[in-house]
């Protein structure tokens, strides 16, 4: 597999540095979950749909707050908006070991909003650093960043608060934030090119000049593709447990992981890609029949690795549809619109694969989370032709 493609991205000046503080911002983010969880199960004493709670509403408030931090760091720039939502995050998450239980509930949704947007601001500085020629590779090597931080995150997490305590784990997350926030007020990476800076200030783009039926369409398909990777994590999980061999887990999912990141290097290596939309439904389409192989444990590994081959590349191939129907001036907002909507695809397929699984086998979770993508995707095209159609008519 040739590797020129990352070299060239590598020895563009200010890439590895801001890859790598993107990628320690970035952990915090993946322990938050499951050390919350732990937190509000064993420490608290509540069960999990309480403990879902806190984490639906801190999902929900991140889904909403996305396009509106990233629509502040394009007018204000990096280093103000960063210094609030750095300090809110840091407080929050330094003082929830000290919270009871509602007022957690309580400040969650707001916490959400003001979440450090660590994958936005990555997705913005490869754009105003990277050509747009070699983009495909650097969006590559970011998908395959948060592939790793989701394999250490979590796990750090857990290993704090059994060995330690919920606490010490939910204190390591506050410091980690403050420490990414000083970080990135000291190194103040680009969120615009020198070319894109010294264009001339103007009015910002009308919301209807570029948040048009193409974009719309990138999105729901995004929304999609992470409703099949939720759906598709769910219902290993359960099949795991349905055949009593519940302490693989943590190996199907590092399986799943390195497959995704095989998948990322090829698709950022290769001179020309599939679309979004043919990876979304390869995506989709090679779920369905996971549930057929789901005992032994192996054997389920073996049957996820298709589809997470195609895991990064789908997400890669988002930011890249994202980030070319989006002006620069507005780079921050759509990036903003692209976390929404992949969040909102968690916060769908979980519940919807859950209801399936519960009411029927793990086999059907499968299927369903395959279903589901594809009927996202079917949406995303119905949605583009009909504005395609409809900018044909004659006025």
């Amino acid at each position: 597999m040739p590797l020129q493609p990352y070299r060239r991205v590598l020895n563009v000046p200010g890439v590895p540095s801001s890859m790598l503080l993107m990628l320690l911002a970035r952990l915090p983010m993946t322990a938050m979950g499951i050390t919350l969880t732990l937190h509000v199960v064993s420490d608290m004493g509540r069960g999990y749909g309480a403990a879902g709670l806190v984490g639906t509403a801190t999902t929900a408030g991140s889904a909403l707050g996305a396009p509106l931090i990233g629509r502040l760091i394009d007018r204000y720039g990096l280093r103000p908006v960063v210094t609030v939502c750095g300090t809110a995050s840091s407080a929050y998450w330094l003082s929830t070991p000290h919270l009871p239980y509602f007022a957690l509930l309580l400040v969650a949704l707001p916490a959400g909003i003001l979440t450090i947007p660590a994958g936005s601001i990555a997705r913005q500085v490869l754009a105003a650093l990277v050509p747009a020629d070699q983009r495909r590779a650097a969006y590559s090597m970011d998908t395959i960043s948060v592939e790793t931080t989701f394999m250490i995150g979590p796990a750090a997490g857990i290993f704090v608060t059994t060995q330690f305590s919920s606490a010490a784990a939910l204190t390591g997350v506050g410091i980690a934030f403050a420490l990414v926030t000083v970080a990135l007020l000291l190194t103040n990476p680009p969120v615009r090119s020198a070319e894109e800076s010294r264009e001339p200030a103007g009015a910002r783009p009308a919301i209807r000049s570029w948040l048009g039926g193409r974009l719309l369409a990138a999105l729901l398909i995004a929304m999609g593709a992470l409703f099949v990777l939720v759906g598709t994590e769910l219902a290993a999980l359960a099949a795991l447990r349905e055949s009593g061999q519940i302490e693989w887990t943590g190996l199907v999912i590092v399986v799943m992981c390195v497959a995704s990141l095989i998948g990322g290097l090829v698709h950022g290596a290769v001179h020309r890609s599939l679309s979004q939309l043919t990876l979304s439904v390869l995506l989709a389409v090679l779920v369905i029949p996971v549930g057929l192989f789901g005992d032994p444990w192996w054997l389920l590994a073996i049957a996820l690795i298709p589809t997470n081959l195609v895991c990064a590349p789908t997400l890669a191939s988002t930011t890249e549809t994202v980030s070319a129907a989006a002006p620069a001036r507005v780079r921050g907002e759509a990036m903003g619109l692209q976390d929404s909507a992949t969040r909102l695809g968690l916060a769908i397929g979980s519940p919807v694969v859950g209801v399936v699984i519960d009411h029927s086998s793990a086999a059907w979770g499968f299927a369903a989370a395959g279903v589901g993508g594809l009927a996202f995707a079917i949406a995303g095209v119905l949605l583009q032709r009909r504005t395609t159609a409809r900018a044909l008519v004659p006025a």
